[in-house]
């Protein structure tokens, strides 16, 4: 099977999502790249879920390639998620990624569709998001009218441009309306995030029903738990 080790990837991801309650019927997709793939043009290539596929019935071999040079089919018989080019459009302005995951999970959704940020109320947020976790303003009819997953990509993308924020250090976004998108190093550590995300909205919505008026954690608090763990002398976990 040609691209077989990013088939398989993302495959164990699209499942690992399922499994970690983020999916209801086929609402979530995870893909991932491969940016040395030559035969996929320029960028390399990505792989995705099909579309509308159910889980139960998902396969390697289902796993759809689409070039990161031109968006297009480049291996597949099936259709790629129809979210497909809000990853690529992802993948080609963060160089750092290595994997998206989009699910509509209860709680980040539920976030999204108030339009409200995720501020960084305590240390498992800061374990893994170095501060608020944004919302997108929301999209213009025009957006919406025209190349509508294309555009969702690009409101993500002008948010942490916009607002300076390192699309490394902030590896998740609440698309106004719609639902959240994680990324990662690889295809797994974006469902990690994506994980990650679902449980600290959980109790982010908790915490404010248990005091409504809650602020965000001391700058240096965040700073310790964030860097312990992702910085030049993180110190948590062993060696490699």
């Amino acid at each position: 099977m040609k691209y077989e080790k990013l088939r398989q990837a993302v495959y164990e991801a699209n499942v690992g999502i399922v499994k970690a309650g983020l999916v209801v019927l086929t609402w979530g997709n995870a893909s991932g790249v491969d940016r040395t793939a030559e035969d996929g043009g320029e960028g390399g290539v990505m792989g995705i879920k099909p579309s509308g596929v159910e889980y139960e019935k998902l396969t390697p071999a289902d796993i759809v390639i689409v070039s990161l040079a031109t968006g297009k089919v480049v291996d597949g018989a099936g259709r790629p998620s129809s979210d497909t080019p809000t990853h690529w459009h992802l993948y080609r302005s963060f160089p750092s990624v290595g994997g998206v995951v989009h699910t509509h999970s209860l709680y980040a959704t539920s976030f999204a569709q108030a339009q409200r940020d995720l501020p960084c109320l305590g240390t498992t947020h800061a374990d893994h998001f170095y501060g608020t976790v944004p919302v997108t303003r929301a999209m213009t009819a025009e957006e919406i009218a025209t190349e509508y997953e294309l555009n969702t990509g690009k409101v993500i993308v002008e948010t942490f441009r916009e607002k300076k924020i390192d699309a490394a250090q902030i590896p998740a976004v609440l698309v106004a309306s719609h639902g959240p998108f994680a990324w990662g190093t690889d295809v797994m550590k974006a469902m990690e995030n994506a994980i990650v995300l679902e449980s600290v909205a959980r109790m982010q919505l908790q915490s404010y029903q248990l005091n409504a008026g809650v602020k965000a954690i001391p700058a240096a608090l965040l700073d310790k738990h964030y860097l312990r763990k992702h910085g030049a002398n993180a110190y948590y976990g062993q060696k490699k």
